[in-house]
């Protein structure tokens, strides 16, 4: 029988058995110190390293728990589950580990590299169905198959199991750490990997201040835990695809709401940097999910100066198609890449001016598009243009003022923006 939300604890016993069940399948993968965030923050940063699993990311710890606790009749009627990428690559490893059959529900904009990812893992044993634009939606798909069917419908991240199988991470963290832990940052999405990890903490480790950390953008658990009920969110950024659900679960509201000691956001723009930090500097790939920790230490510097802090970074599923928007959000939130309306006039001569005497010297444009109006005295373009400093904002502004070529700043109204760019 399911226990009741109130009275369910994930128990060391149990997460203790998972990691045993885990053993054959699951990398341990690495708690490494990093030497670029160290000297940064001057404190002792340390990444544990889920990206570094076969299916690049902690979800498989929660799938193959999940599935291996079913009985004989329940694997042989088939899975459905619900994701919006790692969890399903999880499924699928754990169904053609088991040799039974899954059905993996999907938002329709799942990047092409995580869809690809889950018919690899699960090859014959699996059928993918991309349902909705959202994680919400594939999971109501996935729920009515599972109801219709008779399936077990294998949660993301809502169930007993999943939360015991991610918390066998927080017992590697404990045991591969040689000094107390300070600090521990965990990404949430639904709030399982979370959930089970701060539940080892608070049980071995109970000084840890463990902060969640979210996307801006899909702040379910930070509203949750604000409002002190479960809410659903009306709208999310589906950019963070990994952690970025309209409602966390009501087991892991629960667990979190006793157990975090912080719940923040932080922008998708910072993450962006992150992500391309991470690659250039550290030759590590992460999703945008995996890089939610780090983005989140600018937040906490003084806090952590001279302490010991675990940053758990999730996973790298990330699609190389993304680099182009990654990289613009990255600017965008640097206060390097903006964009104008300029209001040309329509005489010879008029676009050499801007480029010789509005634009900086270390100014370039990036995107331009213009249509000559001929029985108008000004045309309007759309003028994208990347700086090398934030500061050279103002003063360009004032150029363009100046020589009346401005028009309207786009970045301030992200509907024209979302529309012209």
């Amino acid at each position: 029988m399911r226990l009741k939300i109130e009275t369910y604890y994930p128990k060391l016993e149990n997460i203790k058995k998972a990691a045993t069940t885990l053993k054959e399948v699951v990398a341990q993968t690495p708690l490494l110190h990093n030497y670029t965030y160290s000297n940064k923050y001057q404190a002792n940063i340390l990444l544990k390293r889920e990206d570094l699993q076969q299916v690049r990311s902690y979800k498989i710890r929660g799938a193959y728990n999940k599935i291996s606790s079913l009985s004989k009749e329940e694997l042989a009627n088939g899975i459905v589950c619900a994701s919006a990428g790692n969890h399903a690559q999880g499924v699928a490893l754990a169904c053609s580990k088991k040799q039974i059959h899954g059905t993996i529900f999907m938002p329709a904009p799942t990047p092409k590299q995580k869809v690809e990812q889950v018919k690899m893992f699960g090859g014959a044993y699996i059928d993918i169905q991309l349902s909705g634009d959202t994680f919400d939606d594939a999971y109501k798909a996935a729920k009515h198959v599972s109801d219709s069917l008779e399936k077990t419908f294998v949660h993301p991240f809502d169930d007993e199991k999943i939360i015991e199988g991610q918390a066998t991470v927080g017992l590697e963290i404990i045991e591969q750490s040689s000094e107390k832990i300070d600090y521990l940052f965990v990404p949430v999405g639904g709030g399982g990997l979370a959930s089970g990890v701060s539940t080892v903490f608070k049980t071995l480790s109970p000084t840890t201040k463990v902060i969640g950390v979210e996307p801006a953008g899909a702040p379910s658990m930070k509203r949750a835990l604000a409002d002190k009920k479960n809410i659903k969110l009306d709208t999310i950024d589906k950019f963070v695809d990994g952690a970025a659900v309209k409602q966390v679960g009501d087991l892991t509201y629960k667990i979190c709401q006793q157990n975090l000691d912080d719940m923040v956001t932080v922008p998708e723009g910072k993450i962006c940097q992150t992500i391309l930090d991470m690659y250039n500097k550290e030759a590590i790939v992460v999703e945008p999910a995996g890089a939610l920790t780090l983005s989140v230490l600018d937040a906490f510097k003084e806090e952590i100066k001279g302490k010991n802090v675990v940053c758990l970074i999730s996973g790298s599923n990330n699609d190389i198609t993304r680099t182009a928007e990654i990289k613009e959000r990255a600017l965008l939130y640097g206060g390097l890449k903006h964009y104008f309306i300029i209001r040309f006039p329509q005489r010879a001569g008029a676009l050499k001016e801007f480029v010789m005497d509005v634009l900086g010297e270390n100014d370039d444009i990036t995107f331009f598009e213009y249509s000559k109006k001929t029985n108008r005295e000004n045309g309007p373009a759309v003028v994208g243009v990347e700086l090398e400093n934030r500061e050279d904002l103002v003063p360009l502004i004032k150029r363009m003022k100046e020589r009346n070529f401005y028009g309207e700043y786009l970045n301030d109204n992200p509907n024209l923006f979302e529309f012209l760019v």
